[in-house]
């Protein structure tokens, strides 16, 4: 009953279909192309009408001479004749009627059940379309044709070959060059600065900076920034020592004599001059150690400090607020589409050498491994299924609803210049079986004295 519900259905809306094209022809699918091809099978059919026309009008003359034979006294020979060129007549009009009857009303009479073609088009349509669905387009059909053209080694060898690696290559390089041509700049950026600014806002950072920062005290990675860091303050020292005495001698009191302050600008000068070649030269100085706790206290209130963290939070906001920072992420994408742009371009580029290589070497690998071999033809194979069994109605409502769309005297004059030559065979056998079974069951007749 399902099934029936839903080939009703399905003629009701080629119907609906056919019957809103006729409104206008803008909006009407017909199949009105009448080809040159189209055009020399119909002179076949018409020669093939003839030849069957000629054959039925040779055995009415040799019937009508048998009969006048057979009257005149010509012998027994005139009665099988006659029953043979009769029984001929008569399959090669039964014939005639049966092939006419698929494309128009013999003799132009409304005979029920006749001029099949035109009158039931759209059932065809849907007839056609159930067809292709349930024996092309069914899911063990699917798996087991893809199963038999092992589309997965035969894809790794021909990705293994270093011509065909190059046009994908330069296929994929074209196709990306395409896509970053076509999005708009603002548009990306936007997406990528809401994109960051959504991730940053929704994570919390002080944890994991806490972690890392952890992490490079305990593997000793900071002393080298501080070995950095105090050699060039060393350097900076020894370059403006009167600017560091001069600082020191005008924050002193008005009060004090000049020559005092000059004598405390010189002595602060050599301590810190002192305090920071100790610190270059002595990797055990004690400040050193006391940067170590500092950092370490400062990794773990970053990890467990609640208030710590609320602060580096509020710094984040802060940060990412601000309008240069947003217009340095928004600009990361122009810089970054350029860059791809480029490599795309460039034969020799790193990006599409890499590519070559990857493509060729999953080709050479998916040409003798059979278990990679099994996972691809696996997934095209569940990637074709997925698309028959989900648009397996609108796959075959093209079928119903093109075929509803075609003007049916055309469509049948189509379809007859097609298999119309093949049918008229059928008339002309019709007649030579039936003068054959006409002779032998006039025979048969004799034979047994009825």
């Amino acid at each position: 009953m399902h099934g029936t519900g839903e080939r009703v259905e399905q003629v009701e809306r080629v119907e609906r279909t056919g019957a809103g094209a006729a409104g206008g022809e803008g909006s009407r699918r017909t199949m009105t192309t009448f080809s040159a091809a189209d055009e020399e099978k119909q002179r076949g059919v018409r020669r093939m009408k003839l030849t069957a026309l000629a054959l039925l009008l040779f055995v009415a003359v040799v019937y009508v001479l048998a009969k006048w034979a057979s009257s005149s006294g010509a012998g027994p020979w005139a009665g099988y004749v006659a029953a043979a060129a009769e029984a001929g007549m008569v399959g090669a009009m039964a014939d005639w009627f049966a092939v006419t009857a698929l494309f128009r009303h013999p003799l132009g009479l409304p005979i029920p059940h006749t001029a099949i073609i035109p009158t039931k088009k759209d059932q065809l349509g849907v007839s056609l379309g159930e067809f292709v669905g349930e024996n092309f387009l069914s899911e063990e059909v699917v798996r087991q044709r893809l199963s038999a053209v092992g589309i997965g080694s035969r894809l790794g060898a021909w990705l293994a070959d270093p011509d065909h690696a190059d046009r994908v290559t330069a296929e994929l390089s074209a196709a990306l060059r395409g896509a970053l041509t076509v999005l708009r700049d603002s548009d990306v950026q936007a997406i990528v600065g809401e994109a960051i600014t959504r991730r940053a806002d929704a994570q919390e950072i002080a944890p994991g900076i806490g972690k890392t920062l952890e992490k490079i005290v305990a593997d000793g990675g900071h002393k080298r920034v501080v070995d950095l860091i105090v050699a060039r303050a060393y350097d900076w020292l020894v370059l403006h020592d009167e600017q560091v005495m001069d600082a020191v001698e005008g924050g002193a009191p008005g009060w004090t004599p000049r020559f005092v302050d000059k004598r405390i600008g010189e002595r602060v000068y050599k301590e810190l001059l002192r305090f920071v070649t100790e610190m270059r030269d002595m990797p055990s100085h004690p400040a050193r150690g006391a940067l170590d706790r500092f950092l370490g206290d400062f990794a773990a209130d970053l990890q467990s400090d609640t208030e710590t963290r609320a602060r580096v939070e509020r710094l984040k906001g802060e940060v990412l607020g601000r309008g240069e920072v947003q217009d340095l992420i928004a600009s990361a994408w122009t810089s970054v589409r350029s860059m791809i742009v480029s490599a795309a371009e460039d034969e020799r580029s790193e990006l599409r050498l890499r590519v070559r290589a990857s493509l060729m070497s999953l080709g050479a690998r998916m040409a003798v491994e059979p278990k990679l071999q099994a996972k691809v033809d696996g997934w095209l194979e569940g990637a074709a299924v997925y698309v028959v069994t989900t648009y397996r109605k609108e796959i075959t409502s093209l079928i119903t609803d093109t075929v509803a769309g075609w003007d049916a005297e055309h469509t049948t004059r189509k379809i007859e210049a097609n298999i119309g030559r093949d049918l008229q065979f059928i008339r002309i056998n019709g007649t030579v079986v039936g003068s054959l079974a006409g002779l032998l069951i006039y025979t048969v007749t004799r034979v047994v004295g009825v």
